[in-house]
């Protein structure tokens, strides 16, 4: 009988390496959360079994950024969702092959996690990777960068903490530029992220090897902001009714 080949250390997504090592199925961990509250918000420490910074990834795609975080800061929680269940299959795979015991996986929208589930100020991190710029004018009710959500972040945010956001899309760019800083206090980050020069997410790759720029950028929310106030402002803002240059729709789609 044949030896059966040792687990891989890695496995790749465009010949780069995806984060974290494939264990042997004996340690592999559950990180699928099937189930929302039927009735109120999540208890991170009754989630994770302890008491520990927690990290959102927003429209998380296949977990690239959510996975590696994880394993590099085990002291973190982290919880990732998306709108799309294919994606969190493969998100929810690999974070079980790599053992991940403070990781969470979830269908579900990022708007909807914030306002339904998640207790104010309980979160240390949000991080919210490429959002979909839809390019129909009949959709663009969907963006979720807008006030109304950056609102959202804020309250969900602990005192001081921080929310991280990317796109490739220029148009998105500049609303965000103009809307982000009402909240936070916001900079735009002129280099790639130090812990994932080759990118963070599968987007970013692919952006980044068809040579277009991506826009990267992180505040920490404004500490003398209420929630009502943060309310208040965003009634006053703009909704984001860019146009998403058509041209970068067929990237979008790969993405």
């Amino acid at each position: 009988m044949s030896t059966p080949p040792p687990p891989r250390s890695t496995d790749r997504e465009f010949g780069i390496p995806f984060p974290g090592t494939v264990l042997d199925p004996a340690g592999w961990s559950q990180t699928a959360l099937k189930e929302m509250p039927a009735d109120g918000r999540l208890s991170w420490p009754t989630l994770f079994g302890r008491t520990a910074p927690v990290v959102l990834d927003l429209g998380c795609g296949n977990g690239r950024y959510a996975i590696g975080s994880a394993v590099a800061r085990p002291d973190h929680d982290h919880l990732g969702v998306d709108v799309l269940p294919v994606v969190i299959r493969y998100a929810r795979k690999r974070g079980n092959q790599r053992g991940l015991t403070n990781l969470k996986f979830a269908v579900l929208g990022g708007f909807d996690l914030l306002e339904r589930f998640v207790e104010p100020g309980s979160v240390a991190e949000i991080h919210c990777y490429h959002p979909q710029p839809y390019y129909d004018p009949a959709l663009v009710h969907r963006r979720l960068i807008t006030p109304q959500f950056l609102a959202l972040v804020h309250r969900s945010l602990v005192p001081g903490g921080l929310f991280v956001i990317q796109t490739d899309n220029p148009g998105y760019w500049a609303y965000i530029r103009k809307v982000v800083p009402v909240f936070f206090e916001f900079a735009e980050r002129p280099g790639r992220w130090p812990d994932a020069p080759k990118g963070r997410t599968r987007r970013e790759i692919i952006a980044t090897k068809r040579g277009l720029p991506v826009f990267r950028g992180s505040g920490i929310a404004k500490v003398n902001l209420s929630a009502a106030d943060a309310v208040a402002m965003a009634e006053k803002l703009p909704p984001p009714t860019f146009d998403a240059d058509r041209r970068l729709r067929e990237l979008d789609q790969l993405g």
